[in-house]
């Protein structure tokens, strides 16, 4: 067994048996492989483990794997900070991200998004544990931005998304997370019904699992040490 493959097999594990103990259908929760400077072949090793989903921060960067392996039936996460010049690239070739905190940045992915294919599923980003210089929308600051993503057609506001600052807190990682189901909720009582919680990394995935999550993002975990851009 190759060491993506038995670190798929290890993460899955963990996510069952986190979901066991929340009494959660481990199905429920989707994983998303972050392949950021990791090569095609490497995503291409974990698609033939049958791992489907990949999650990207570097948009010129994933652009040429998503060519390479344009051949494979893999659906495609941005998960880092948007700039306004990457999101024409963004809108065309992914399916979900994560990571939208301004609405001007919701507004150019609608307007770019083409006309052919499916909306684009969004996250808001918001940030949970208050860190200067972090991306995401301030706590209490979501309810405007999901308002004014609701309202254009080539979006589909899916829920909410995080990038807590490490610790290796338990308690700690479950407050972040929970804030962040508070303020899903707190949407959905708004008229706003979302289904995601992208929350979750290699090193905290069982406390994002025990909060909510539906979909964790892990990288080192699968492919290792993070390799220099």
């Amino acid at each position: 067994m190759t060491t993506i493959a038995a670190n798929l097999q290890a993460v899955r594990n963990r996510i069952e048996r986190a979901a066991q103990s929340a009494g959660r259908d481990p199905s429920a929760i989707a994983l998303i492989a972050v392949s950021k400077t990791w090569p095609a072949a490497c995503i291409a090793e974990a698609y033939a483990c049958g791992q489907g989903a990949f999650g990207e921060s570097y948009a010129q960067e994933a652009l040429g794997k998503i060519m390479q392996l344009g051949d494979l039936p893999l659906a495609w996460h941005f998960i880092g900070p948007i700039q306004s010049n990457k999101t024409r690239a963004i809108a065309g070739h992914f399916q979900w991200v994560h990571s939208v905190a301004r609405a001007k940045i919701a507004e150019r992915l609608n307007d770019a998004r083409p006309a052919g294919l499916p909306p684009l599923n969004v996250c808001i980003q918001v940030n949970v544990s208050g860190e200067a210089g972090k991306s995401g929308v301030q706590p209490g600051e979501q309810l405007a931005l999901a308002r004014a993503i609701a309202a254009l057609p080539r979006l589909k506001l899916r829920g909410l998304m995080a990038v807590p600052e490490p610790t290796p807190d338990t308690r700690l990682q479950r407050q972040r997370f929970a804030l962040l189901r508070e303020l899903k909720d707190g949407l959905g009582a708004m008229g706003l019904a979302l289904d995601t919680l992208s929350m979750g990394m290699s090193d905290d995935l069982e406390s994002a699992i025990l909060e909510g999550a539906t979909m964790v993002r892990v990288g080192t975990a699968i492919f290792g040490q993070r390799q220099k851009n």
